[in-house]
């Protein structure tokens, strides 16, 4: 675990994983010689070294392990905690993607602006930056434009403007045209994943550390007075059964002033967090609801690719009562985007929506794009779908919750990474106030209520909420919201039950017979694994806990008929016979696309999901 300390903070975020575990571990005297992290000065970043900052009420500089203060012109310090080392900082950022990178980044602009300094570190759980980003991607550059206004010049790869948006609703043999509520004149399609390795460079440039391939697994309180002062790491090489593997290294303490959790949708520690201060309570918050997204790139005939086309649908393969919809997106080089959103609250536990989305393609108005194409890659992840209802109180003491962790995206709009982005970025300023110029993070929570975040989601409250009615009645409300009220309704919609309460017992529905995958358009799901690039070490605890082992033989299967093992896209649910031929819940971990819908579906929250040993999971590269 030490060996990533001598990582060089303008190195790339991509540089592989495995690698730097194959010598010996290095003495700690040793890597702190040749560490970046203890540079003389912040001049090697192009920032003036700087005294030791005054720090507000709450924000006291401790002293580490060499004697030097928490934020002075050194960098981080570090020390020992618990058998573990310890790395100190003035801002620890859980997760490199939009949001937690849009923070770092923001923060060392504004150490360039004020001539000052603070020392950040990025925390990644991917083996690279980017490695587990799956998201759309219709961009709004909304964000980034305020962030690097140059991002042009800079080849932020951001190339595919909208040509054309098409929405249709699909039934099972027809697509019927409808006016487009998208909007998407001035956006781009992009790959989600490419955008954070490019930020990623960015933020290195500016004297950020980001250690990827390192799973935040716990959260650290001051036990005096309940404040979160940083995160620890896993321990890695860790045997399933608890033992310690000869490759064994301890996880590190990463301590800072301020903590920022920027995890994505159900991120595992803002979870804990939000339940641990009563954060969604504290910001007269609805619970918050989801649906899971599957997608694939293909690589089409180029007489079919059309740079820039975006398109949405309802309706088919979807039924009625069902919340969700697919889209297409033209990216560059013939590559085309293609995936299915399909709403956690969904009543029928036989729904399958691997199977859904493998339907989705045979429709005769999406099967002429990919005759002939080849699917390059595949993945699924689940996002927030709350909005406006179900924000919490994204301030706790010590730090904050940021992007799609609070639960910031546009429903309607169907995007969310300029305001996770832009949420970074207000972070970022509220935590340098906090600990140069005496205020807190409230302040994070009062700029975000005065932000264009808090005026569009308030506009965009009631579209998702409309649906809880079904698909007709839920098009006529949202009708009524984008051409009458325009956002300005004088009511707020509520959310219906929280999605694991939503699944109805099997005997109110009958098994859904679906077609057998035909190796073209529609494959099982070990082939769509082996394209997500998903991998594991097998010989490690799973991550995947069961809080009761007898509910899935006691609850699941005998009421709900085992719906484990058809939500999760990866089948790492499967009912099996044991020794007498009773079924029994078997977990293949390393299965695992880190989707988080075992963790929202399971109808009686019996399932946990944890982080696995660092730099495991998907690998994705176009999503």
């Amino acid at each position: 675990m030490l060996r990533f300390l001598s990582r060089s903070s303008k190195s790339r975020p991509t540089k592989d994983f495995k690698s730097r575990f194959q010598n010996p571990i290095k003495t700690l005297s040793q890597k702190y010689t040749n560490s970046r992290v203890c540079a003389a000065n912040g001049s090697d970043f192009g920032l003036p070294a700087r005294k030791d900052p005054v720090f507000p009420s709450g924000f006291l500089p401790k002293r580490g392990f060499w004697g030097n203060p928490i934020g002075n012109s050194n960098g981080s310090t570090r020390g020992f905690s618990t058998g573990r080392e310890v790395m100190n900082y003035d801002v620890v950022i859980v997760g490199a993607g939009p949001a937690g990178l849009a923070a770092a980044i923001r923060l060392k602009q504004i150490c360039r602006e004020k001539n000052s300094d603070v020392s950040v570190c990025v925390v990644e759980k991917g083996a690279e930056v980017g490695a587990h980003i799956i998201s759309g991607n219709v961009f709004e550059p909304r964000a980034l434009d305020e962030l690097i206004p140059q991002w042009r010049e800079e080849g932020a790869p951001v190339e595919i403007p909208v040509s054309a948006d098409k929405f249709w609703f699909l039934t099972k043999n027809r697509s019927i045209s409808l006016p487009s509520p998208f909007d998407n004149k001035g956006n781009y399609v992009i790959s989600l994943s490419q955008l954070v390795r490019w930020m990623g460079t960015k933020a290195e440039e500016l004297g950020v550390e980001i250690y990827p391939g390192f799973s935040a697994s716990e959260i650290l309180f001051d036990a005096a007075s309940d404040k979160v002062v940083g995160i620890a790491t896993n321990d890695m090489g860790v045997a399933k059964d608890g033992s310690q593997k000869e490759s064994f290294q301890r996880g590190v303490e990463l301590k800072g002033h301020v903590t920022l959790l920027a995890e994505g949708c159900r991120g595992s520690l803002s979870e804990k967090i939000i339940r641990h201060h009563k954060l969604r309570e504290k910001g007269h918050g609805q619970h918050q609801t989801y649906a899971l997204g599957l997608k694939e790139v293909w690589e089409i005939e180029e007489s079919k690719h059309q740079p820039g086309f975006v398109l949405h649908t309802l309706g088919w393969p979807l039924d009625s009562k069902t919340y969700g919809g697919s889209f297409m997106y033209h990216m560059k080089d013939k590559q085309v985007s293609i995936g299915l959103v399909v709403a956690l609250n969904y009543h029928n536990p036989f729904l399958n929506p691997f199977e859904e989305f493998q339907k989705l393609k045979h429709h005769p108005a999406i099967r002429p794009f990919l005759e002939g194409g080849t699917v390059l890659q595949y993945g699924a992840r689940t996002l927030n779908e709350g909005g406006f209802q179900s924000i919490p109180n994204p301030v706790f003491p010590g730090g904050a919750i940021i992007g799609c962790s609070a639960g910031f995206l546009n429903v309607p709009k169907i995007k969310g990474t300029h305001t996770a982005m832009k949420s970074g970025m207000l972070a970022a300023e509220a935590a340098f106030s906090a600990l140069h110029e005496g205020s807190d993070m409230e302040m994070y929570w009062d700029s975000l209520k005065k932000s264009w975040i808090w005026e569009e989601l308030y506009k965009a409250r009631n579209y998702r909420p409309a649906f809880e009615h079904g698909l007709l009645p839920g098009l006529a409300i949202s009708a009524c919201e984008r051409y009458f009220f325009r956002g300005r309704s004088p009511y707020t919609l509520k959310h219906g039950k929280p999605d694991h309460e939503a699944t109805d017992a099997a005997s109110l529905h009958k098994p859904i017979q679906y077609p057998k995958p035909d190796g073209v358009l529609s494959f099982d799901v070990p082939t769509s694994l082996y394209r997500s690039n998903t991998n594991h070490d097998h010989d490690q605890p799973a991550h995947l806990r069961l809080r009761d082992p007898t509910v899935p033989a006691r609850v699941n299967l005998p009421i709900f008929a085992g719906p484990e093992s058809r939500y999760c896209p990866a089948r790492v649910y499967e009912y099996v016979p044991d020794e007498e031929g009773a079924l029994k819940l078997q977990i293949n971990a390393q299965n695992c696309l880190h989707c988080k819908a075992c963790d929202i579906k399971d109808p009686k929250q019996n399932i946990e999901w944890t982080t696995p040993e660092g730099g495991g999971g998907p690998g994705y590269s176009l999503m």
